[in-house]
Protein backbone atom coordinates (compact mmCIF):
# COMPACT_ATOMS: atom_id res chain seq x y z
CA UNK A 1 0.00 0.00 0.00
CA UNK A 2 1.69 3.24 -1.07
CA UNK A 3 1.87 6.64 0.56
CA UNK A 4 -1.34 8.73 0.51
CA UNK A 5 -1.88 12.28 -0.14
CA UNK A 6 -4.33 15.41 -0.89
CA UNK A 7 -3.86 18.64 -2.72
CA UNK A 8 -6.50 20.47 -3.11
CA UNK A 9 -6.53 23.20 -5.87
CA UNK A 10 -4.84 20.68 -8.25
CA UNK A 11 -6.14 21.43 -11.39
CA UNK A 12 -3.44 23.60 -12.62
CA UNK A 13 -0.24 26.29 -11.74
CA UNK A 14 1.18 25.54 -8.17
CA UNK A 15 -1.23 22.46 -7.50
CA UNK A 16 -0.93 20.88 -10.34
CA UNK A 17 3.68 21.04 -10.36
CA UNK A 18 2.76 19.74 -6.22
CA UNK A 19 0.46 17.11 -7.64
CA UNK A 20 3.09 16.09 -10.06
CA UNK A 21 5.83 15.86 -7.88
CA UNK A 22 4.35 13.75 -5.00
CA UNK A 23 3.28 11.48 -7.80
CA UNK A 24 6.85 11.08 -9.01
CA UNK A 25 7.70 10.21 -5.41
CA UNK A 26 5.50 7.60 -5.71
CA UNK A 27 2.81 8.86 -3.66
CA UNK A 28 -0.97 8.01 -4.34
CA UNK A 29 -3.26 10.60 -4.69
CA UNK A 30 -6.49 12.48 -3.76
CA UNK A 31 -6.46 16.22 -5.90
CA UNK A 32 -9.56 18.54 -5.57
CA UNK A 33 -10.69 21.38 -7.57
CA UNK A 34 -14.18 23.49 -7.18
CA UNK A 35 -14.65 24.52 -11.47
CA UNK A 36 -11.93 23.06 -14.01
CA UNK A 37 -13.33 19.52 -13.35
CA UNK A 38 -12.07 18.64 -17.00
CA UNK A 39 -8.56 20.03 -16.26
CA UNK A 40 -8.07 17.70 -13.09
CA UNK A 41 -9.74 14.85 -14.77
CA UNK A 42 -6.73 15.44 -17.39
CA UNK A 43 -3.74 15.93 -14.40
CA UNK A 44 -5.57 12.27 -13.02
CA UNK A 45 -5.19 10.77 -16.82
CA UNK A 46 -1.85 11.81 -17.07
CA UNK A 47 -0.47 11.15 -13.77
CA UNK A 48 -1.75 7.81 -13.89
CA UNK A 49 0.04 7.47 -16.72
CA UNK A 50 3.34 8.41 -16.06
CA UNK A 51 4.05 7.22 -12.77
CA UNK A 52 1.46 4.34 -12.22
CA UNK A 53 0.21 5.73 -9.02
CA UNK A 54 -3.89 5.79 -8.18
CA UNK A 55 -5.25 8.87 -8.45
CA UNK A 56 -8.63 10.43 -7.29
CA UNK A 57 -9.94 13.65 -8.65
CA UNK A 58 -12.96 15.25 -7.09
CA UNK A 59 -14.59 18.59 -7.52
CA UNK A 60 -15.00 19.91 -4.27
CA UNK A 61 -15.54 23.43 -3.09
CA UNK A 62 -12.65 23.59 -0.19
CA UNK A 63 -14.89 26.22 1.37
CA UNK A 64 -18.08 24.41 2.38
CA UNK A 65 -17.17 22.57 5.25
CA UNK A 66 -19.90 19.61 4.40
CA UNK A 67 -18.49 19.40 1.10
CA UNK A 68 -15.00 18.56 2.21
CA UNK A 69 -16.53 16.43 5.26
CA UNK A 70 -17.85 13.86 2.25
CA UNK A 71 -14.56 14.65 0.36
CA UNK A 72 -12.95 13.62 3.73
CA UNK A 73 -15.26 10.30 4.23
CA UNK A 74 -13.71 8.26 1.01
CA UNK A 75 -10.27 9.18 2.72
CA UNK A 76 -8.66 6.27 5.05
CA UNK A 77 -5.38 7.19 5.17
CA UNK A 78 -3.13 10.28 5.06
CA UNK A 79 0.36 11.03 5.31
CA UNK A 80 0.41 14.36 3.68
CA UNK A 81 -1.70 17.51 3.35
CA UNK A 82 -1.08 20.10 1.12
CA UNK A 83 -3.56 23.27 1.09
CA UNK A 84 -3.21 25.05 -2.37
CA UNK A 85 -6.76 26.04 -3.03
CA UNK A 86 -7.32 29.68 -2.91
CA UNK A 87 -8.88 32.59 -4.86
CA UNK A 88 -7.66 36.30 -5.10
CA UNK A 89 -9.54 39.78 -5.01
CA UNK A 90 -8.06 42.80 -6.82
CA UNK A 91 -9.62 45.99 -6.25
CA UNK A 92 -10.45 48.92 -3.08
CA UNK A 93 -11.31 47.56 -0.16
CA UNK A 94 -14.37 50.34 0.08
CA UNK A 95 -15.70 48.63 -3.19
CA UNK A 96 -15.86 45.39 -2.09
CA UNK A 97 -19.04 43.39 -1.01
CA UNK A 98 -19.08 40.96 2.18
CA UNK A 99 -19.98 37.57 -0.49
CA UNK A 100 -16.78 39.10 -1.82
CA UNK A 101 -15.06 38.54 1.29
CA UNK A 102 -16.25 35.88 2.52
CA UNK A 103 -15.55 34.02 -0.52
CA UNK A 104 -11.78 34.82 0.02
CA UNK A 105 -11.48 33.57 3.73
CA UNK A 106 -13.55 30.69 3.43
CA UNK A 107 -11.09 29.57 0.13
CA UNK A 108 -8.08 30.68 1.65
CA UNK A 109 -8.19 30.16 5.67
CA UNK A 110 -11.41 28.72 6.37
CA UNK A 111 -10.33 25.46 3.76
CA UNK A 112 -6.95 25.06 6.02
CA UNK A 113 -9.19 24.78 8.92
CA UNK A 114 -11.84 22.03 7.61
CA UNK A 115 -8.93 20.13 5.63
CA UNK A 116 -7.07 20.10 8.76
CA UNK A 117 -9.52 19.26 11.46
CA UNK A 118 -10.15 16.35 9.20
CA UNK A 119 -7.05 15.09 8.19
CA UNK A 120 -5.83 15.12 11.78
CA UNK A 121 -7.14 12.22 13.12
CA UNK A 122 -5.83 10.38 9.76
CA UNK A 123 -2.14 11.34 10.71
CA UNK A 124 -2.63 10.46 14.65
CA UNK A 125 -3.40 6.76 14.08
CA UNK A 126 0.21 6.77 12.97
CA UNK A 127 1.81 9.22 14.82
CA UNK A 128 3.45 10.55 11.77
CA UNK A 129 1.91 12.90 9.06
CA UNK A 130 3.00 16.37 7.12
CA UNK A 131 0.94 19.66 6.58
CA UNK A 132 1.93 22.12 4.17
CA UNK A 133 -0.39 25.43 3.30
CA UNK A 134 0.23 27.48 0.61
CA UNK A 135 1.07 30.75 1.63
CA UNK A 136 2.09 34.33 0.46
CA UNK A 137 4.55 37.02 1.04
CA UNK A 138 1.81 39.32 0.98
CA UNK A 139 0.60 37.52 4.29
CA UNK A 140 2.97 39.25 6.18
CA UNK A 141 4.12 42.34 3.48
CA UNK A 142 0.15 43.41 2.86
CA UNK A 143 -0.57 44.17 -0.81
CA UNK A 144 -2.57 47.26 -1.64
CA UNK A 145 -6.26 46.77 -3.52
CA UNK A 146 -5.56 42.52 -2.04
CA UNK A 147 -6.76 43.44 1.30
CA UNK A 148 -8.81 40.21 1.75
CA UNK A 149 -6.47 38.21 0.13
CA UNK A 150 -3.08 39.79 2.68
CA UNK A 151 -5.34 38.66 5.36
CA UNK A 152 -6.38 35.22 4.53
CA UNK A 153 -2.90 34.69 3.61
CA UNK A 154 -1.54 36.46 7.25
CA UNK A 155 -4.22 34.05 9.14
CA UNK A 156 -2.63 31.04 7.23
CA UNK A 157 0.79 31.86 8.38
CA UNK A 158 -0.36 32.33 12.10
CA UNK A 159 -2.42 29.08 11.51
CA UNK A 160 0.19 27.36 10.54
CA UNK A 161 2.67 28.25 13.56
CA UNK A 162 0.07 27.96 16.05
CA UNK A 163 -0.99 24.08 14.67
CA UNK A 164 2.61 22.92 14.83
CA UNK A 165 3.01 23.87 18.40
CA UNK A 166 0.05 21.96 19.06
CA UNK A 167 0.75 18.57 16.81
CA UNK A 168 4.52 18.78 17.39
CA UNK A 169 4.13 16.27 20.38
CA UNK A 170 2.73 14.07 17.66
CA UNK A 171 5.38 13.97 15.25
CA UNK A 172 2.87 15.76 12.58
CA UNK A 173 4.96 18.39 11.36
CA UNK A 174 3.12 21.73 9.54
CA UNK A 175 4.53 24.14 7.94
CA UNK A 176 3.92 26.88 4.90
CA UNK A 177 5.21 27.76 1.82
CA UNK A 178 4.87 31.85 1.29
CA UNK A 179 4.95 32.52 -2.37
CA UNK A 180 6.12 35.71 -4.40
CA UNK A 181 5.33 36.32 -7.48
CA UNK A 182 4.50 32.95 -9.26
CA UNK A 183 3.77 32.68 -13.13
CA UNK A 184 -0.03 31.17 -12.69
CA UNK A 185 -3.01 31.90 -14.38
CA UNK A 186 -4.41 34.04 -11.22
CA UNK A 187 -1.71 36.54 -12.05
CA UNK A 188 -2.90 36.69 -15.75
CA UNK A 189 -5.19 39.23 -14.87
CA UNK A 190 -2.60 42.09 -14.72
CA UNK A 191 -1.42 43.85 -18.17
CA UNK A 192 1.92 44.39 -19.50
CA UNK A 193 2.96 47.33 -17.65
CA UNK A 194 2.06 45.77 -14.55
CA UNK A 195 3.51 42.62 -15.17
CA UNK A 196 6.70 44.69 -15.75
CA UNK A 197 6.29 47.06 -12.49
CA UNK A 198 5.94 43.74 -10.55
CA UNK A 199 9.11 42.21 -11.91
CA UNK A 200 10.91 45.42 -11.12
CA UNK A 201 10.03 44.66 -7.20
CA UNK A 202 11.58 41.49 -7.52
CA UNK A 203 15.79 40.90 -7.15
CA UNK A 204 15.37 37.85 -9.98
CA UNK A 205 14.28 40.14 -12.26
CA UNK A 206 11.33 37.22 -13.18
CA UNK A 207 7.86 35.83 -11.72
CA UNK A 208 8.58 32.16 -10.29
CA UNK A 209 7.46 28.90 -11.59
CA UNK A 210 4.79 26.69 -10.42
CA UNK A 211 7.89 23.66 -10.41
CA UNK A 212 10.02 25.57 -8.27
CA UNK A 213 7.34 25.91 -5.45
CA UNK A 214 6.19 21.99 -6.09
CA UNK A 215 10.13 21.30 -5.69
CA UNK A 216 10.27 23.49 -2.64
CA UNK A 217 7.33 21.64 -1.41
CA UNK A 218 8.69 18.63 -1.65
CA UNK A 219 11.91 18.95 0.35
CA UNK A 220 10.37 20.58 3.15
CA UNK A 221 7.70 17.15 3.27
CA UNK A 222 10.60 15.01 3.29
CA UNK A 223 12.75 17.71 5.91
CA UNK A 224 13.05 16.17 9.33
CA UNK A 225 9.80 16.12 11.53
CA UNK A 226 12.05 18.49 13.69
CA UNK A 227 11.38 21.35 11.10
CA UNK A 228 7.86 22.79 11.78
CA UNK A 229 6.08 25.69 12.42
CA UNK A 230 8.12 27.38 9.60
CA UNK A 231 6.98 29.60 7.24
CA UNK A 232 9.39 29.70 3.86
CA UNK A 233 9.20 32.25 1.42
CA UNK A 234 9.87 31.67 -2.00
CA UNK A 235 10.12 35.16 -3.69
CA UNK A 236 13.52 35.55 -5.90
CA UNK A 237 14.61 37.98 -3.21
CA UNK A 238 11.33 40.38 -2.59
CA UNK A 239 12.01 41.71 0.73
CA UNK A 240 9.30 40.82 3.14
Amino acid sequence: MGKEALVTGASRGIGRAIAGKLAEAGYNLRLTCRNSERELLQVQEELQELYGISCRASVCDMGDYGAVRRLFEGIGELEVLVNNAGVSYIGLLSEMEPAQWQEVMNTNLNSVFYTCKMAIPLMLKHHAGRIVNISSVWGSAGASMEVAYSASKGGVDSFTKALAKELAPSRISVNAVACGVIDTRMNQCFNEDERSALRDEIPADRFGRPEEVAELVMKIIEAPEYMTGQVIAIAGGFAV
